[in-house]
């Protein structure tokens, strides 16, 4: 009997044993496990995060390349910026942005399996809006997504862009899609509807960053400043004035983080309306109702 009860005890003690070492084998396990990384996304700059985030939802992490306040013409992307796209699931760029193209190479040579979509794909292009040293260049202005119209065919871009990346969501990102489309449809009609008594007008800008909304809108843009925010001589910036004065432009939009501290001086030439606007802000839609509640 006490052979008996001295071996029951012993196997208890292998039991509870062999129990405590499960547990702390299932403990150890769930502390060095991590968590299944979020699908992600990236894109170049705030807009375009708004946009996609319209059609995406909850289903996909949208991270940026340009932070809201940085500068495209002197950006240098950080060592995180480069680990988020190598977790990504594909890199949406804008299309025409000065920084996409030097990174392009890097981008590739580090994630040669990384998807890249252009989301400005298939809108028709403006040209020679930029100049560098007074020269004017052919180059495509970058400023695309500055348009309702264009928006539509940026965000078409982007839902396709997720189908094929993220296949499993394809039906969810549809509807939102459609629904997205829809607001711009109705912001366009409304932007219309307000602008007809402008058309064949004109507006002043440092920075010719609203070439595709004007386009739009039959609106003429009057670039004051250049792409290098460089100081401009008497001579071109009287002429400037005169042609913003006998077009009749009223309105005078500048960034305040990046325009030449001429915008104030210039005006006192024009007295037109100053209106600060950021088209690197997140929210698009408001920063496009603005601009257009200003005109």
């Amino acid at each position: 009997m006490q052979k008996y009860l001295t071996d029951v005890k012993s196997t208890s003690y292998i039991t509870a044993f062999a129990s405590l070492l499960i547990t702390l084998h299932c403990l150890l396990a769930s502390c060095n496990a991590s968590p299944s990384d979020p699908k992600m996304v990236t894109v170049s700059i705030e807009p375009q995060k708004y946009l996609l985030e319209q059609i995406t939802g909850d289903r996909v992490e949208v991270r940026c390349l340009l932070s809201n306040g940085s500068n495209p013409e002197t950006y240098d992307p950080t060592v995180t910026h480069l680990l988020n796209l190598q977790k990504s699931m594909g890199y949406l760029r804008m299309g025409h942005i000065g920084f996409e193209a030097a990174l392009l190479d890097k981008i590739k040579q580090s994630n040669p399996d990384l998807p890249i979509y252009n989301t400005s794909e298939g809108i028709t292009p403006i040209t020679g809006t930029h100049s560098h040293d007074g020269v004017t260049h052919t180059d495509i202005d970058p400023h695309t997504w500055t348009s309702v119209k264009n928006a539509k065919i940026i965000s078409k871009n982007m839902l396709d862009a997720m189908v094929e990346i993220d296949p499993a969501n394809k039906n969810y990102y549809q509807r939102n899609y459609e629904r997205f489309s829809h607001r711009l449809d109705s912001l366009d009609q409304v932007i219309t509807a307000r602008l007809a008594p402008k058309r064949g007008s004109a507006f002043m800008v440092w920075h010719p960053s609203l070439s595709y909304f004007a386009r739009d809108y039959g609106l003429e843009q009057i670039v004051v400043g250049n792409a290098e925010h460089k100081d401009m001589s008497i001579s071109d910036l009287k002429e400037i004035i005169d042609h913003a004065k006998e077009h009749g432009a009223n309105v005078f939009f500048y960034q305040k983080d990046f325009d030449s501290r001429q915008v104030e001086a210039i005006n006192t030439h024009t007295d037109a309306r100053e209106i600060n606007i950021n088209p690197l802000a997140y929210d698009w839609e408001k920063e496009i109702t603005e601009i257009a509640n200003a005109l």
